[in-house]
């Protein structure tokens, strides 16, 4: 076993862990309870979870998805979140090579997983990761460069002597700038021309998050395959339920997450 698979492996171990933290982000975040007291209890019964019942993915499989006090089912979602973490950190510790790169591109993903499941469950992007998302983005980017685009290659057109780290910070600042105020203006324009909102500042500053990590093409890429999937499978949803596609809130942070995972697969 080379070493680049066991540092992958170890970091999908350790994603795991993450997993069971951004669980409990979901489920507290939305409704502005600590994530630190009161420690972990089952939502039906109250009974505090023992530690050996909060492994990730084998308490869940251990348990046969129950609660050990009152027998009450788990939702699903834990498991997934886990294991989504995990996989996302093994791939992207591998594909980045590790270092820097690599704590980078597990960073990007854990705040991916926390979106993509608060939003599709409760609509709600909290500020915590969206906001400190941007911070992460932006503070990374001359440590990791964001990948290469128009705005790198203007930069260095003007300015040649520029350092490489102020050049993608540059880009990462540009990049988030311009796809937020872009889906910013889209929201504005549909709210006055349809009377109701389209957008909410989540998904914006979400995407201000995917720019200063993505940079302006691939988060571009991220921004219009999430659209697409959102329209597509929201379509879907509403014909198959038989709800008014005037009042149905779709979870469009969640489809841009899943498009911010398919544009960093383009490019790592």
């Amino acid at each position: 076993m080379n070493d680049l698979l066991l540092a992958s492996l170890l970091a999908g171990a350790f994603g795991l862990l993450i997993g069971s933290f951004l669980n409990v982000c979901i489920s507290r975040l939305p409704h502005d309870y600590s994530v630190v007291t009161p420690r972990s209890h089952c939502p039906r019964c109250g009974a505090a979870i023992a530690w050996y019942d909060n492994i990730p993915l084998l308490s869940f499989l251990l348990l046969l998805g129950r609660c050990r006090a009152c027998r009450a089912p788990i939702s699903f979602r834990y498991p997934l979140v886990e294991f989504s973490t995990g996989l996302l950190f093994f791939w992207a510790w591998w594909r980045a090579g590790g270092g820097w790169a690599g704590v980078k591109w597990c960073l990007f993903a854990a705040i991916l997983v926390e979106l993509i499941f608060s939003d599709a469950e409760t609509r709600i992007l909290p500020d915590e990761f969206t906001l400190g998302g941007i911070f992460a983005g932006l503070a990374l980017a001359p440590v990791v460069p964001v990948p290469e685009g128009f705005i790198s290659w203007l930069w260095r057109f003007q300015r040649p002597e520029s350092s490489p780290a102020l050049e993608s910070f540059v880009h990462a600042c540009a990049a988030s700038a311009l796809l937020s105020g872009g889906l910013w203006l889209m929201g504005f324009l549909y709210e006055r021309l349809r009377g109701r909102e389209g957008l909410g500042l989540g998904d914006v500053k979400m995407t201000a998050f995917l720019g200063a990590f993505l940079g302006l093409e691939t988060g571009l890429f991220a921004l219009m395959a999430g659209s697409l999937l959102g329209s597509v499978l929201g379509l879907i949803w509403i014909k198959a339920r038989g709800e008014d596609a005037a009042t149905f809130e779709l979870p469009f942070g969640s489809f841009l997450g899943v498009g911010a995972i398919l544009a960093a697969a383009t490019r790592l």
